[in-house]
């Protein structure tokens, strides 16, 4: 091939900056604008496609890279992942890996404060399932309310700042039926 513009359009569409165009789930595809041009529908590169999958789509105007082998713009694969004046980095510090949710909701581990942190948006829920159990190691502190359905078991002292109410009886205030002068025993709470 010896047709001059030709090879340098395709040296030039090996590796391309963009902003993804639009989003389609099924099957998973992009379209990219790179100057000009949108391309047709392509893949986009994800960190895990095997037996362990990760998902989590691109959004409209985030920047990219657009590989295309033999310069060919239809074969292309997209690289996501790229900051920009657009949409900046949402973390400013070393040892921060952070995940910002698109509602707000973030997630993040400081490994030089060996700190993680989960702040849910207001009015986002939680749901933990794990059928073999939880072990939790450490200090708990709750803030709410608290339910809870089946047995408890409790080894070591608890303490309570008001009362306890067990099968609608108090524990602070409660009167006993059968009360007798001395040494007998009351009889059951009431």
């Amino acid at each position: 091939m010896n047709n001059l513009p030709t090879i340098t359009r395709l040296i030039e569409n090996l590796i391309r900056y963009g902003t993804i165009a639009a989003v389609q789930m099924k099957p998973p595809r992009v379209r990219v604008k790179t100057g000009t041009l949108t391309t047709a529908w392509l893949p986009w590169i994800a960190l895990r496609t095997g037996a362990d999958r990760e998902w989590n789509p691109p959004t409209e105007n985030e920047q990219v890279l657009l590989f295309s082998p033999s310069g060919q713009l239809c074969n292309g694969v997209v690289l996501t992942g790229l900051f920009s004046d657009h949409i900046p980095a949402n973390g400013d510090r070393e040892g921060l890996h952070r995940y910002t949710y698109r509602d707000g909701t973030v997630i993040e581990y400081d490994s030089i404060a060996h700190h993680l942190s989960a702040t849910l948006i207001e009015g986002g829920t939680t749901t933990l399932t794990s059928p073999g159990g939880i072990n939790l190691i450490g200090d708990i502190t709750h803030k709410g309310n608290y339910t809870q359905t089946g047995n408890q078991k409790v080894t070591g002292k608890i303490t309570v700042s008001k009362d306890v109410i067990a099968a609608g009886i108090s524990l602070v205030n409660h009167p006993h039926s059968g009360v007798t002068p001395g040494s007998g025993m009351t009889g059951k709470p009431v």
